[in-house]
């Protein structure tokens, strides 16, 4: 009976992203919607941010990470990401748990865009009030 290769999956949410995140032991390969990590994010923030788990926990280098990911802009993706990423590591590992939570990796970051209201021109915004 062949082994079988430990396959770790997770979800993460941000805003409106949503990233599903697949994670094995590899060489530190990232695959975003089937391109690079470089090819997917332009910004040097958003690479930074998917990379700061591993980093906390000292994995970067070895494990390969397949993600997709739809839903808002790239800042959100790259949240949702992040979550994703944390999630999967500690399944991988319950050790890891301490150091994530501390980083406050494991939180989902719940904050979205509030509704407009009826009557109104924004969420928050009001027509110019005139006594007269």
């Amino acid at each position: 009976m062949a082994t079988r290769e430990l396959l770790v999956t997770a979800t993460g949410r941000r805003k409106v992203s949503i990233a599903r995140v697949r994670l094995k032991p590899g060489t530190g390969n990232f695959v975003v919607n089937d391109r690079t990590l470089d090819e997917y994010f332009g910004r040097e923030t958003s690479k930074m941010i998917l990379k700061q788990p591993l980093e906390v926990v000292e994995q970067l280098g070895k494990v390969d990470i397949a993600i997709n990911v739809c839903g808002g802009g790239l800042s959100g993706q790259a949240g949702a990401i992040r979550h994703g990423i944390s999630r999967c590591l500690l399944k991988l590992n319950p050790d890891f748990r301490p150091a994530l939570k501390k980083a406050g990796f494991l939180t989902r970051d719940s904050r979205s865009v509030e509704r407009k209201k009826y009557g109104q021109p924004g969420a928050r915004k009001r027509f110019q009030f005139s006594k007269r």
